[in-house]
């Protein structure tokens, strides 16, 4: 889950990392909508909030009908909420959870299957960076942090032992662990597909210009003619200051940082596993990508964090209309040239 602060700001900014939002109010209840004044085009500006993923998630767009704008923020909220009913690894009615309690999962839904294969291409465009296999670590941190400790070495060792990402097989019938004691976890690439299903069933409803937040922001078009929508990338060591800010340019936006769930005051340790060590990598603080879809900028910006900077720069200089904006431990920062950063 990703930990969110709510700011107000004038230039309908957002953040990527410990996310922010620009709403029309400043206190938007889950589950409400709000408009503004009509614009110059005729259309209103709607705001509504909803819950999945144990998080509050967002939706701002532009039409001239009310009506069509509800159905279409409640459509958004619809496909959230059913990508984070089926891959939860906490609710015991999701396919996540039985597969990671039985071992093995009999006809798995079609989403899954997807979530699954696009897991799979992750791992190895990354050489195993990418490991949803990874939450037998997690596990063993959680209950350590639990006792304010650490994992001992040797059970750091046994969780390890289970991660790989190759003992994960299924077909359209089944899914199943090649080693007892497996257990995945869709964190790193469940809400990016979330937003891109969300943003579909927004553009199905006809609207043109949206911002949407699901954990991982995407959008469509413009906040208004001649203004893009726009993040603010947070600085991963100060909660309330911004290292940069990003115009959407209808690809999609997320943010892995060590801040976001830390074992320990220094974070070094934290909720991003290296699959090679069994612990957190140590280069980075932060790794923001923009990517053509939701899933992919989600995938990847776990993957980059764990690769480190020199080896996540090389990577995304091949990859098409990927861009990266990383921050070290200490506050150096890299990029790629094609990142559309608003003048200061």
């Amino acid at each position: 889950m990703r930990r969110r602060t709510f700011i107000s700001a004038s230039v309908g900014s957002a953040a990527a990392g410990l996310a922010g939002w620009e709403f029309i109010q400043s206190s938007t209840k889950a589950g409400s909508l709000t408009r503004s004044d009509e614009l110059a085009s005729g259309q209103r500006l709607y705001a509504g909030a909803g819950l999945a993923f144990g998080t509050t998630i967002k939706v701002k767009l532009l039409h001239k009908d009310q009506r069509q704008a509800e159905l279409a923020i409640q459509d958004a909220f619809h496909e959230a909420k059913k990508i984070d009913t089926l891959m939860s690894i906490h609710s015991e009615n999701s396919q996540v959870f039985r597969l990671n309690r039985d071992g093995r999962l009999q006809k798995p839904d079609p989403h899954l299957l997807l979530v699954l294969e696009q897991a799979r291409r992750l791992s190895a465009l990354t050489d195993g960076a990418f490991d949803i296999t990874v939450q037998p670590l997690w596990s063993k941190f959680n209950q350590a942090a639990a006792r304010h400790s650490l994992p001992s070495s040797e059970e750091r060792l046994n969780a390890r032992s289970l991660v790989n990402w190759k003992n994960l097989r299924f077909t359209q019938d089944q899914v199943s662990f090649q080693q007892s004691g497996m257990a995945i976890t869709l964190n790193g690439i469940a809400q990016g597909y979330a937003a891109d299903l969300a943003l579909s069933a927004v553009r199905a409803r006809g609207v043109e210009h949206a911002l949407l937040d699901t954990g991982e922001f995407i959008s469509s078009g413009t906040r208004t003619p001649g203004r893009d929508w726009v993040l603010g990338v947070q600085d991963p060591r100060h909660t309330d200051e911004y290292k940069t800010a990003l115009q959407m340019d209808g690809r999609s936006v997320a943010t892995s940082g060590d801040y976001e769930t830390a074992f320990t005051p220094d974070f070094v340790h934290h909720h991003i596993f290296d699959p090679a060590t069994g612990d957190s990598p140590l280069e980075l603080a932060s790794v923001t990508v923009v990517a053509p879809t939701g899933l992919l900028a989600d995938g990847l910006s776990t993957a980059l964090f764990v690769m480190g900077p020199d080896k996540a720069m090389a990577l995304a200089a091949q990859l098409d209309r990927v861009d990266v904006f990383l921050v070290d431990k200490k506050g150096k920062v890299w990029k790629t040239t094609g990142l559309r950063e608003l003048s200061a």
